[in-house]
């Protein structure tokens, strides 16, 4: 499933870091603190790895 929004590509990379250990889940805010719980590692990789080029900041 690929990100509707950058801003979502962006939480989930930063949900997929701390998952993997690479940072703390206490510096995780917002969006990406619930996805780092609820998510599988796949999922989190499929919506970080979406092309950011055509995608609205924000989803309406």
């Amino acid at each position: 499933m690929p990100a509707k929004s950058k801003k979502q590509q962006k939480a989930a990379g930063a949900a997929l870091s701390a998952k993997r250990g690479e940072t703390k889940k206490s510096s995780l805010k917002g969006a990406s603190k619930e996805m780092v719980e609820s998510m599988t590692e796949k999922e989190l990789e499929d919506l970080a790895s979406t092309k950011r080029k055509k995608l609205p900041e924000k989803k309406k």
